[in-house]
This record gives C-alpha cells, sequence and structure tokens, in this order.
C-alpha cells in the first residue's frame, strides 16, 4: 500500500487500530460459545442470555453519536484510549460477575467503551492516508471483523472449556489495557491534513469549539443532505440483510436442509471467516481502482457489488442441493464483504474533515437500529407464524433494496461538487 506523506507512523496507527479492532470483535463474540456455562453458574435462562447481546448493543448504538461529537471536536487519541480501556476494564468485570444484573451491567460498559473506539478511529485513519487510498485502509481495519469474530467464539469456547469462563473474560480483556496506552502514543494529525483546501471550512475554530448545540448542528446538517442520507439509508438495508444471514443461517442448514449442528455452525463460519478476509480485502484494493475512474466509484462499486450478492443469496436460500446452495452461500457472502472498505471510505470522503467522527457515529447509530438489530427478530417472528425457509427471504429483499439506495446515493453525490461543512 502507498502510504502519504508520513509513512511510518501511518502504517503505525494503522495497525494498533486494526489491532484493537480485532479484539473489539473478539470481545463482542466471546460471550455465544460461553452462554452454556454462564447459565449453569449464575442460574440464568436462555432468555435473559438473549438479552446480553441487546445490553451491549443499545448502549453502544446511544454511545456512538457522543463520541462521535466528542471526536470532532478535541483530541481523538485521547477518547479512543479511555474507550478502550473502559471496555477492556468492563470485560475483566464480566469475569469477576456473581449474579445476572452485574453480568449485564458490565456487557452493557462494554457497549460504551466500543462505541468511542468505532466511532473516531476512521476518522483519525482518514487524516493519515490520501482520500484515494482510503479504501484500502478501511479494507485492512475491516479484515479485523471476521478474524475477530472467530478469535472470539473459538478463544472464547476452549478457555471456557478448559479454565472456565471467568478466565476467558479475564484473558480477553486484559490485553486492551496495553492497546489503550498504545492509542495515546499515537499523533493526532490536523483535522484535513490528506484533503483538498476545497473540503476544510471556511473557519478555524471547530477545533475545541462546541456543546450540545453545536453537536446538535452538526448532526442536523448530516441530516440535511441527500447524498449521506441515501448512503446511510443503504447501508441499514445492506446491514438488515448481512446481520439476519449471519444470526440465522446455522439454524437454518439444520433445520431448512438437514445439516448437523456441528456441520451448519462449523461449516458457515468457515465460510464467514474466508469470505470476510478475502471480500474486504479485495474490495477496499478495487474500491479504490474504482475511484480513479468515477469521483463516486466507491458508491457505484458497493451498489453493484451488493446488487449482484441479492440474486445469489436468494439462490442459496431457495435451492435443496448443497452442490447449489454452499458455493452459493460463498459467493453470496463474497460479494456482501467487498463493499464493507469502500462504503466507508464513501462517508469519510463525502463530509468534512472536521464532522467526520459524527458522520461515522451517525452511521454507526442507523445502521443498527435500522439494520441488524431488529432484522434477526423480525426473521424468528416471520418464521413462527410462518417457516424460517421463508422467512429468510426477506434477506435477498434486503440486499436489493440497499443495492437500489446506493445507486440512487451516487447519482445524488454526483450533484454536489465537495462536501459541505456544518
Amino acid at each position: 500500500m502507498t502510504a502519504p506523506v508520513s509513512q511510518r507512523p501511518a502504517l503505525i496507527a494503522l495497525g494498533v487500530l486494526t489491532t484493537i479492532n480485532l479484539l473489539n470483535y473478539l470481545d463482542r463474540y466471546l460471550v455465544p460459545p460461553l452462554v452454556p456455562e454462564l447459565e449453569r453458574a449464575l442460574g440464568i435462562s436462555h432468555a435473559q442470555s438473549g438479552w446480553l447481546w441487546p445490553a451491549f448493543m443499545v448502549v453502544y448504538m446511544i454511545a456512538a453519536p457522543v463520541f462521535g461529537a466528542w471526536g470532532d471536536r478535541g483530541s481523538r487519541t485521547r477518547p479512543i484510549a479511555i474507550g478502550v480501556a473502559l471496555w477492556s476494564i468492563a470485560t475483566v468485570l464480566s469475569g469477576l460477575a456473581r449474579s445476572y444484573p452485574q453480568l449485564f451491567a458490565s456487557r452493557a460498559l462494554v457497549g460504551i467503551g466500543e462505541a468511542a473506539y468505532a466511532a473516531i478511529a476512521p476518522a483519525l485513519l482518514a487524516d493519515y492516508f490520501r482520500a484515494n487510498i482510503r479504501g484500502r485502509v478501511y479494507a485492512v481495519l475491516n479484515m479485523a471483523l471476521p478474524v475477530g469474530a472467530a478469535l472470539g467464539y473459538v478463544l472464547g469456547g476452549l478457555i471456557g472449556h478448559h479454565s472456565g469462563w471467568r478466565a476467558a473474560f479475564f484473558l480477553c480483556g486484559a490485553p486492551g489495557m496495553l492497546l489503550a496506552a498504545a492509542v495515546l502514543a499515537l499523533p493526532d494529525p490536523p483535522r484535513g491534513a490528506q484533503d483538498a483546501a476545497a473540503s476544510a471550512p471556511p473557519r478555524g475554530d471547530h477545533e475545541g469549539s462546541g456543546g450540545i448545540a453545536a453537536a446538535v448542528t452538526v448532526y442536523r446538517s448530516l441530516l440535511g443532505r441527500a447524498p449521506y442520507q441515501l448512503l446511510v439509508l443503504g447501508f441499514a438495508a445492506y446491514t438488515f440483510g448481512l446481520g439476519g444471514l449471519g444470526f440465522w443461517m446455522p439454524t437454518f442448514l439444520q433445520e431448512a436442509r438437514g445439516l448437523s449442528p456441528d456441520a451448519a455452525t462449523t461449516g458457515f463460519g468457515s465460510i464467514v471467516i474466508v469470505t470476510g478476509f478475502l471480500g474486504t480485502a479485495a474490495g477496499g484494493w478495487l474500491g479504490d481502482y474504482f475511484l480513479k475512474r468515477s469521483p463516486q466509484g466507491y458508491l457505484w462499486f458497493s451498489a453493484v457489488t451488493t446488487l449482484a450478492a441479492a440474486p445469489v443469496a436468494l439462490l442459496a436460500l431457495t435451492s435443496p442441493a448443497p452442490r447449489i446452495y454452499f458455493p452459493a452461500i460463498v459467493v453470496a457472502q463474497l460479494l456482501c464483504f467487498l463493499s464493507t472498505g469502500p462504503i466507508n471510505a464513501a462517508i469519510a470522503n463525502m463530509v468534512s474533515p472536521f464532522e467526520r467522527a459524527s458522520a461515522m457515529a451517525l452511521s454507526i447509530f442507523a445502521i443498527h437500529l435500522l439494520g441488524d438489530v431488529p432484522s434477526p427478530p423480525l426473521i424468528g417472528h416471520l418464521a413462527v407464524t410462518g417457516s424460517l425457509a421463508r422467512a429468510v427471504l426477506v434477506v435477498p429483499v434486503a440486499l436489493a433494496i440497499g443495492g437500489v439506495i446506493w445507486l440512487f446515493a451516487a447519482r445524488a453525490d454526483g450533484r454536489v461538487s465537495q462536501p459541505v461543512p456544518a
């Protein structure tokens, strides 16, 4: 990868933040393999265990806009470090829990810490790397997603089985404190350092200024821009489909296709790891390639690949033959993951450097609120009233909707000459 200006600090920052992202997803997916042991140890039910994910996610969504506003108006390395330290402490506290309320509270606290990182880190990286290679940068950052999730399942299961669930939380939470210290050592480049002068706001008092009124002004400004609105709505539809597919596919393979639990979870998990890593990496490079041919290259590329994923996902969910549905699952997942880097780069390039953290935070809030938070329960409800085989067909519909909305976003963004600062 060709890095801008100061290559070594930029690559070090990318390495540190990618490692943190890996730990981020490891921590998120640490709980599922520990559920049986948690239920036995704390005497909790399946229903109570099921609320541990929403406890994290709801707090994560609410906290993200708060940290986004902070990240646009002061130091960015400090809130990231605080967030990483906070979620690491919360993970260790999960291992000290003696009751369900204590475990629930500690998982909710993890959401606050991870929100700080997720909202601000992409904005910080945008000031280390030029606009025309950000697809690759965010691809590297997001390759940690499938690897971290897989490590969460594997380490949670192995450590929990051999040393107990408390040890799993301790061993996976403690390293975050070292990474928090590493973030504090990173330089915080000036906002807009890698952007054209035209993208900077007309006055220089954004950093350190603000308060609630200024933050609200930024968020209202973002919500008033058609390209940003459409991008986030398309992202929400995409996340709805991908989240529903990820949650229900193992169960679908067991109930609708007759696979054993081990074959369904191992098979689909392996597909997610491989397609997530390769698709995210390839998508970053391809997105940057198409950006050279159009200023809206990231959006066009994400729209086309997501639209292509919809019929392949439909084939995967309707074909009864393993020789058809397994390759179709692989291709559909690969096409979906191609958008991960480019669509985040599109957000970064679409807005002013002085509002990037807010734009990232608002997208986090929207895509989870409208996407992977409601999709699993909605599919579950449709399965109860009909069948799971029919309920999962909302997934290709959501992917198609996301791709179409991104086409409109690309057209709308093409009519805007530059980011409009709040």
